[in-house]
């Protein structure tokens, strides 16, 4: 080994050689699951392993691929096209010719379009391709369902703090690993669980602090791992995971929950004008009537964000998230809402009232317009006796709650409803 000829990194060299040493998936590769079953009886179908970073995919496709005596061909479509797939299936066409099935493995396959994907569709329907994808997205919403349709989908699991721990304990034991270094058993707890799974970057970062200390220290890992970024795809499933549990969060008044989820967002890079409107989102719907208040706060905390900017006007979001979630709950107008647009959508155009219509010329005033019409403050009692929807036609849209202001104004609402004659016991 020379200068020009420097050793693979510590994953590489470390990448199981058989099933049995791959750390983790035991819910698929654990005696009677999946996996097990499929080797047991030699037939491998096309799979997505659908996982994290750094949890073995690329691996485990290898490994089964041998295992069933396969020829492998590995693509990523990060860099691949329909050429690179064409090229692959002539050569799958020469390992048949000689006895030989082939498995294509296609890492990041979310990242090719309809029309690559649909390239794959005929040669995994004929056999002559067995395909293994990896995608650390959805693949309900980034794989075609045609293609999903001819594959299993198989979840795999980030490692556990345990399962992380023990890959790094092999990579200081293991011949070939970091022959020579110890570590202080403070040290590896902290890789392991700052690693979140990620056995890629575990032992990455334990090559790294290698270099800096023998043996290898808690300071040591902490200066090779760099700044700790929490996890969080910005375009991905993750993100709109986490805005949903900041959400829900804040519905259920869960105020430490609220602001932990919304630091996992904004430490993850989420734009804060995004979160801000989400914000705003959530008192609208969840907070409403109960607390007017709120959302004027959380329209503040948009405008303070944006002027401010990162990390200044962060301040404001969690203030906001904080007052939201004490804040008491009401629904009612989004309740509301939903069902007046389900009365426009699904139901007849109703003629607004000729006494409700202006008539600014003589010829409308001819038609009724505007005839009868009881303005409120020159005959209140007339205005609430006159009917405000067509003759016959009653709408129960809004249902004020007891929370918080809103109490005030189901009391008054009641009032009104039975002024215009819509109360409990009218004829109406």
């Amino acid at each position: 080994m020379t200068l020009f000829d420097p050793p693979a990194p510590l994953a590489e060299r470390l990448r199981p050689r058989s099933v049995a040493e791959v750390a983790g998936q035991t819910h698929l590769l654990g005696p009677g699951k999946p996996l097990t079953r499929v080797l047991q009886g030699g037939r491998l179908g096309s799979l997505i392993l659908w996982g994290p970073p750094g949890v073995g995919k690329t691996t485990l496709a290898r490994l089964l691929a041998g295992e069933v005596g396969a020829h492998f061909i590995a693509l990523s479509a990060v860099s691949a096209g329909v050429k690179d797939v064409r090229d692959a299936v002539a050569e799958a066409e020469r390992q048949r010719a000689r006895g030989l099935r082939t498995v294509l493995f296609l890492d990041e396959i979310h990242r090719f379009n309809k029309a690559q994907q649909d390239a794959l569709l005929p040669h995994v329907e004929s056999g002559l391709l067995t395909l293994i994808g990896a995608t650390t997205e959805n693949p309900s919403f980034e794989v075609n369902p045609a293609l999903r349709s001819r594959a299993r989908t198989l979840v795999l699991q980030a490692l556990s703090p345990e399962e992380v721990r023990g890959l790094l304990e092999r990579a200081l034991s293991d011949e070939r690993g970091l022959s020579g270094v110890t570590a202080q058993p403070e040290a590896l707890d902290l890789l392991a669980r700052l690693a979140e799974g990620d056995a890629r970057r575990a032992l990455s970062t334990l090559e790294v602090a290698a270099t800096l200390a023998n043996p290898v220290t808690p300071e040591a890992i902490t200066e090779a791992f760099g700044r700790h970024l929490p996890q969080m795809d910005k375009n991905g499933e993750d993100f709109y995971n986490l805005i949903s549990a900041l959400h829900k969060s804040v519905r259920a008044s869960h105020v430490d929950a609220s602001l932990y989820w919304l630091a996992r967002m904004v430490e993850g890079g989420a734009d804060p004008r995004y979160i801000a409107r989400r914000i705003i989102r959530m008192a609208a719907e969840d907070i409403g009537l109960a607390d007017p208040q709120a959302l004027r706060l959380a329209v503040a905390a948009h405008d303070t964000a944006d002027f401010l900017g990162h990390p200044e006007g962060d301040l404001a979001l969690a203030q906001a998230v904080v007052y939201l979630a004490l804040a008491p709950k009401s629904n009612s107008v989004y309740v509301a809402w939903g069902e007046a647009l389900k009365a426009v959508r699904e139901g007849e155009s109703l003629p607004v009232p000729l006494h409700l219509r202006n008539a600014p010329t003589a010829l409308m005033r001819q038609q009724g317009y505007g005839q009868a019409y009881a303005y409120y403050f020159d005959d209140p009692e007339g205005s609430f006796a006159q009917s405000y929807l067509p003759d016959g036609v009653q709408l129960n849209l809004y249902a004020p709650t007891g929370e918080g202001w809103e109490a005030r104004v189901a009391e008054r609402w009641r009032k009104l409803k039975d002024a215009h004659g819509e109360g409990e016991g009218s004829g109406g």
